[in-house]
């Protein structure tokens, strides 16, 4: 696979892999940004704006861009994440001019139709009515806020009853213009395209943004230390509960080590200690899991649990213990040398199509890696000794720092309640 840089006359910048095998093309993008740009009091905008976007543009209003779009047989929509808003697009070669302009129409030109927002806010509102009496989106919602208290990372992506209610389309295209510049964004292209036709396409897309985007500061955080079990009330025969502590940034030394380790704990499915000791040994859960996430501003260790009420209490116990026993340095090079197998073996699986290589590279991009990371990858998983494993355990693996939020009704000893 060969990654090429291509660079617009205009000077956008974009990573390359050309395939000419199948005449279509696929496009990943990102504006550093996403939900912890909400304004204070617009929570959920980012969120809000990801839907609206191809709901209508230019000249065509909503049903006709729709339609538009099935007539060309293209693929784009939008998602938000908390340090940036994503873009994906896909198209056959023959339809690719026209399929541009679409693209940018949604992003330079959108309508914000008040019918159309006043529809899609009445949709957002009707999810938001569903997670409520979700107890997974309730629990990850609630751990975020008590993790990140005072942080824009504590506020729900997805926003309010209220928040929603207040939103316009001005709001929208008040986000719009100081989240979508030129200088925060990332592109990858993986297709039937050349360097010269992108670079074209670069400036045809993106070229009437903004040089720069008017971002608000969002400080370098971590998750609030203590431990902390906190309990959301909710009437359901099973609870779920979500736990993590703080973890190293992406670019640390530790980070891959951090990664191993979690394949080892609760990433690798059936294959992991959590799954092992909670569900194959006692039979608490379904499913026990966590991971590693690395964020622009924090970084987190987490996972999640959900078992019958009677039998959380018991589940957590052997969860802290699990985690209590790595930090000390329970750890054997058998299981070293599986997670390091599966992890290696894997990787490849993430570039089998050209969808797939487009969201693996944008990654790459976001996370300021150059290509040849990908070349070096498993070679870092390989280096990983034992040691290395039980130095970042004993770093990452404070149980005197867990958060914990249960959703439900537990049988606790020392419940914690909190309304909700």
């Amino acid at each position: 696979m060969k990654i090429q840089t291509v660079k617009s006359p205009g000077g956008i910048e974009a990573w390359l892999v050309e395939e000419h095998a199948v005449p279509m093309m696929a496009m990943r993008f990102a504006f550093d940004g996403g939900s912890a740009q909400d304004p204070d009091g617009q929570e959920g905008v980012a969120n809000f704006l990801s839907a609206m976007l191809d709901e209508g543009a230019g000249d065509l209003k909503s049903s006709e861009f729709q339609d538009r779009m099935e007539d060309l047989s293209m693929r784009m929509n939008f998602e938000d994440a908390k340090d940036a808003f994503y873009g994906n697009f896909e198209t056959l070669s023959e339809y690719r001019p026209e399929a541009t302009e679409m693209l940018k129409l949604a992003l330079t030109k959108p309508r914000f139709d008040a019918d159309a927002v006043e529809r899609i806010k009445q949709q957002l509102m009707a999810s938001l009515a569903y997670a409520a009496r979700d107890p997974n989106r309730v629990a990850q919602n609630e751990w975020y806020a008590t993790a990140f208290k005072g942080h824009p990372y504590a506020r729900p992506a997805s926003g309010t009853e209220t928040s929603l209610g207040k939103i316009t389309g001005a709001e929208l295209e008040a986000y719009r213009k100081r989240v979508f510049a030129k200088d925060n964004l990332k592109v990858v292209a993986v297709g039937d395209i050349t360097p010269e036709q992108l670079g074209k396409m670069l400036d045809d897309v993106f070229g009437d943004l903004p040089d720069k985007a008017e971002l608000a500061p969002v400080s370098i955080t971590d998750p609030v230390a203590g431990a902390q079990q906190n309990v959301v009330d909710m009437n359901v025969p099973q609870s779920v509960a979500v736990f993590g502590m703080g973890a190293m940034p992406r670019r640390d030394p530790d980070f891959i080590p951090a990664f191993v380790l979690n394949q080892i704990l609760g990433g690798g499915g059936f294959a992991s200690k959590l799954m092992e000791e909670v569900r194959e040994k006692r039979g608490l859960a379904y499913s026990v899991y966590t991971y590693v996430y690395p964020f622009r501003h924090a970084s987190v260790f987490s996972g999640g649990v959900a078992t019958r009420n009677d039998m959380m209490g018991k589940s957590l116990d052997i969860i802290r213990q699990e985690l209590q026993k790595m930090a000390d340095g329970d750890l054997k090079q058998e299981d070293l040398d599986n997670a390091k197998s599966y992890l290696t073996g894997a990787y490849p699986l993430r570039f089998d199509t050209n969808a797939k290589i487009a969201t693996q590279l944008l990654g790459l991009r976001m996370d300021d890696f150059d290509p040849s990371y990908i070349e070096k990858r498993n070679a870092l998983i390989e280096a990983v000794t034992l040691d290395d494993l039980k130095r970042v355990a004993k770093r990452m693996l404070n149980t005197d720092n867990l958060i914990v939020t249960i959703v439900g009704k537990p049988e606790l000893e020392q419940p914690k309640a909190k309304g909700g």
